[in-house]
């Protein structure tokens, strides 16, 4: 006879006090368990490290048709790459891995560190910037819409566009709502576009060649825009700003980096564990199933924790440290197996271009205040004041 348990709790891993600083409240789920029943949401929360990541590499016990905690937002991504189980996922992957996937991106390499090295010169010329807006989310500016195709005059109101298309995974709170109308806005601009709309040889245009092709509907161009978009600014552009954070709050780990700017693709790695640009997402449970002796029935929706297995001490000792030179390879900040970020290589590459730029510019820097921005799904800043550079 096997003995089961379920762990409860109140707490509302969606109000601003827990977005704003949610590790503590992590901590406490995973003292509670590997399955937590959150009353308020009527979900099951995963916080631990092994239960995420088993649960992001079995697609057919934890469905995507479940990726959001809202019925509206599930219906709406029917037949998305986001909200899809292989193998019709699969192709739609394929798709955006052809340009995305790490071979793909690698020819772009000295063009990205170029981009790189001319923005920091110039915010180093000026002596004060803020990290947000004059580069985390500048830089991938200058870089995704050229390789998507996106006309100049839509640029604008991508920011925003994005920033709602993960917002709305969470419940349906006030962020939700206010995401669904910027969705919709999106959505209607997107259902314009046609391939000729999109510059030649660009990642917009492939989608359309695919649909031409046969190799995907017609149906599917859209979503995979949106997709494209997601995935390449959000989580580059909070990467890029919580890096710039945390290496200013601990200048000893920046002064490792600049002693050896070899180090940065580690120091990513441990931004990335420490505080993820993705907290987590929702699944569907597709059979009755245990967790950590807790009872998951058929049908039940699961959150799993991204945020909190990355700082999960069963997998990585002293957690809440900051270190450089931990290397945390297998950190969970872009998921895990067949629903791994498609954007990550593309990602990474303009991180570790900013980060290397800055760190054979600049010795030493300050920064300010931080204006933390609210998202349900996405941690990342609104501001980020930084001066009192001291250049090497």
């Amino acid at each position: 006879m096997t003995l089961t348990r379920t762990s409860h709790s109140e707490v509302d891993l969606f109000s601003d006090e827990v977005l704003v600083d949610p590790y503590p409240v992590y901590r406490d789920l995973r003292d509670r368990g590997g399955a937590v029943r959150l009353s308020a949401l009527d979900v099951w929360a995963i916080p631990r490290y092994a239960d995420v990541r088993r649960a992001l590499a079995d697609w057919a016990g934890f469905s995507s048709r479940g990726i959001a905690l809202n019925e509206p937002v599930n219906r709406m991504l029917v037949g998305s790459v986001l909200a899809s189980d292989p193998p019709f996922h699969d192709t739609l992957r394929a798709v955006l891995s052809a340009r995305l996937g790490p071979r793909a991106v690698r020819p772009l390499q000295a063009e990205i560190a170029g981009r790189a090295e001319r923005l920091v010169d110039e915010l180093v010329e000026r002596g004060s910037f803020d990290a947000v807006t004059d580069l985390a989310v500048a830089f991938p500016f200058s870089v995704v819409f050229d390789l998507i195709g996106i006309p100049d005059d839509a640029r604008p109101k991508m920011l925003g566009w994005a920033d709602a298309t993960f917002t709305v995974f969470g419940p349906l709170n006030e962020r939700t709502l206010g995401g669904l109308d910027a969705i919709g806005e999106m959505f209607g601009w997107l259902g314009t576009l046609q391939a000729t709309d999109l510059k030649e040889g660009s990642m917009g245009r492939d989608i359309f060649r695919a649909a031409d092709e046969g190799r995907i509907g017609r149906e599917s161009c859209i979503p995979l825009l949106a997709a494209y978009t997601s995935a390449g600014l959000d989580t580059t552009i909070n990467a890029i700003a919580n890096a710039v954070h945390l290496l200013g709050t601990h200048p000893d780990q920046w002064d490792l980096v600049t002693a050896d700017p070899g180090l940065v693709p580690s120091a990513l790695n441990e931004v990335l564990r420490y505080d993820a640009p993705v907290q987590g997402f929702g699944r569907t449970v597709t059979g009755d199933i245990e967790i950590d002796g807790a009872p998951v029935r058929s049908g039940s929706q699961v959150l799993l924790l991204y945020g909190s297995g990355n700082r999960d001490e069963r997998r990585y000792p002293e957690p809440d440290r900051f270190d450089v030179t931990r290397n945390p390879v297998d950190h969970l900040a872009f998921g895990y197996g067949t629903h791994a970020c498609a954007g990550q290589a593309l990602a990474r590459l303009e991180a570790h271009a900013v980060l290397t730029a800055l760190a054979t510019r600049v010795r030493r820097f300050r920064v300010g205040e931080p204006v933390r921005h609210l998202n349900n799904v996405v941690r990342g800043l609104e501001r980020l004041p930084v001066d009192g550079l001291e250049l090497r």
